[in-house]
């Protein structure tokens, strides 16, 4: 599905509507509203372990040199730094668990039922700077089926950038759209959509997800629409991604980007 041109900007949601507003004042997360760790059951909770700062209404969110892949088993040298807010998963050997991006996924260490946001429908936004990976990384913020049920498991990707799509004045191609996963309702439309601003300076991503459509905005903008829309709750997936080079190439670590807001409005 082509991206639809620049429209007139997206109203802002009631005040009144907001329910989940991160807290970036450190020198803390609010582990109330975040699980730092990244799809723990396919690994461990120490090895999937986020490493960030945050103060002054900013987090970073970071991969360090020293970081641990967070799955050798399946997804070989991959290191990630995340924050979501759900996690649950089946005991372990069992197959039941978040975001099945493989076929032979096996729970390793087992997770308790834990949602801190977990909407089904509204609206959510993110204010983030992309000022800190190379093209040996990624930075995202998409969401994901809370999985009552297998099926519960499609995908909103509210943006994506790797460092290799950013150009030399800023400007990027930007991820955005739908993945099915195991959801038979959901047919994968997603594109790279083209942004002539810098994308190192803060710029808001949203998406307002409805019962019959998802639109994706950036400032304001609308960037595409997906006519169609997952039915069940869903949770954030705040991260980034470096993908180490084979030698001699070596990541510019850390690699990291700058959030500046995170914020779910309830439909109205």
């Amino acid at each position: 599905m082509p991206a639809v041109p620049p429209a007139p900007p997206v109203p802002p949601p009631a005040p009144d509507l907001l329910e989940f507003d991160a807290d970036l004042s450190g020198p803390e997360l609010d582990l109330e509203q975040w699980i730092p760790h990244y799809l723990p059951q396919w690994s461990s909770r120490e090895r999937t372990r986020a490493r960030y700062d945050v103060a002054d209404g900013v987090l970073r969110l970071r991969v360090d040199a020293d970081q641990p892949s967070w799955s050798v088993e399946y997804d070989g040298s991959t290191q990630v730094s995340n924050l979501q807010t759900a996690v649950r998963s089946g005991p372990v050997g069992s197959v039941a668990g978040q975001h099945p991006f493989r076929d032979d996924l096996v729970v390793r260490e087992a997770q308790g039922d834990r949602r801190l946001f977990t909407p089904c429908f509204g609206r959510v936004e993110i204010v983030a700077a992309i000022d800190g990976i190379d093209e040996h990384a990624m930075a995202a913020l998409w969401m994901i089926g809370v999985e009552e049920e297998p099926s519960q498991s499609a995908e909103i990707c509210v943006f994506e950038i790797f460092g290799r799509d950013i150009a030399d004045d800023g400007s990027a191609l930007v991820g955005m759209g739908v993945h099915p996963f195991n959801d038979p309702a959901i047919t994968d439309d997603f594109e790279q959509v083209r942004v002539h601003d810098d994308v190192r300076e803060p710029h808001r991503y949203a998406v307002d997800w409805r019962p019959d459509e998802v639109v994706f905005s950036i400032d304001g903008l609308v960037r595409k629409r997906v006519a169609q829309s997952p039915q069940y709750p869903m949770q954030l997936m705040l991260n980034v991604y470096a993908f180490p080079p084979e030698p001699p190439a070596v990541p510019a670590y850390p690699e990291s980007f700058a959030v500046h807001a995170v914020r779910g409005y309830r439909a109205e």
